[in-house]
């Protein structure tokens, strides 16, 4: 699904279905009715490449809408196909990537977040996704009231770490990236981890950043418990787990 550049996917639910399931299509149903889906975070390379191949925010935002409705269209297919528990994830605050900040650093320090030292107007186009998805999800819970719909705020949740990250472990702080080519944060885009000369820290559970385009594990770790012990998905996924979509 990563990629879309505004367009619908040429692989539908229907499609994927049953290798989703591991099952032939006759059992697909019964598999997806008793299932928690989560759908991948789609959005990041639709993102990704135009704002590394330079074009605008304003040129970028225009993509934001048709990588809602291909994230709709999904979630629509998969409820006509017999899901109904679904967890949806916002996008990530790439403000606060190595790899953006790499690319975006300038002098100018209005544009970076005193407290965590990420790039603001690269948060708050993530935050523009995330609100955009957010209103969608509601008006698909609207139509689909038998199903369930979670928001998994993966924004928030990887922002605890950023705001704090020695509170979770971090020492090595929150923006170099663990492996890369070096510069201020440890991404090179001409020399990305695991290509010579970059280097690797013997302790990534240290990092919040792994490359500068993805999370360490133990990062990713603190994502999981805020989400599935935490209060970072809407409606709160602990609260569920007594009801009938999430004890079959």
């Amino acid at each position: 699904m990563a990629g879309l550049n505004g367009h619908r996917p040429t692989t539908s639910a229907a499609d994927l279905a049953p290798s989703i399931a591991g099952l032939p299509s006759i059992y697909c149903r019964e598999v997806l009715q008793s299932s928690l889906l989560l759908l991948g975070k789609i959005g990041g390379n639709d993102y990704n490449h135009p704002f590394f191949a330079g074009q605008s925010i304003e040129e970028i935002q225009q993509y934001v809408s048709p990588v809602i409705g291909a994230i709709a269209s999904f979630i629509k297919e998969l409820i006509e196909l017999g899901a109904v528990t679904l967890m949806v994830p916002g996008n990530l605050p790439i403000g606060c990537s190595s790899s953006y900040l790499t690319l975006f650093k300038g002098s100018n320090k209005e544009e970076y977040d005193p407290e965590t030292g990420c790039l603001t107007w690269l948060n708050k186009f993530a935050e523009y996704h995330n609100e955009l998805l957010r209103n969608e999800l509601n008006l698909i819970q609207q139509l689909h009231p038998h199903a369930t719909i979670i928001y998994a705020d993966y924004y928030n949740a990887a922002m605890q770490l950023y705001r704090s990250p020695k509170k979770f472990g971090f020492t090595r702080g929150a923006l170099s990236a663990c492996c890369g080519g070096g510069g201020s944060y440890n991404y090179n885009p001409s020399v990305l981890c695991g290509i010579p000369p970059s280097t690797v820290s013997g302790e990534p559970s240290l990092y919040v950043n792994w490359d500068g385009l993805h999370l360490t594990e133990a990062a990713y770790r603190w994502i999981f418990r805020g989400l599935f012990e935490g209060p970072y998905t809407i409606p709160q996924i602990n609260t569920l787990c007594g009801s009938r979509a999430l004890s079959a």
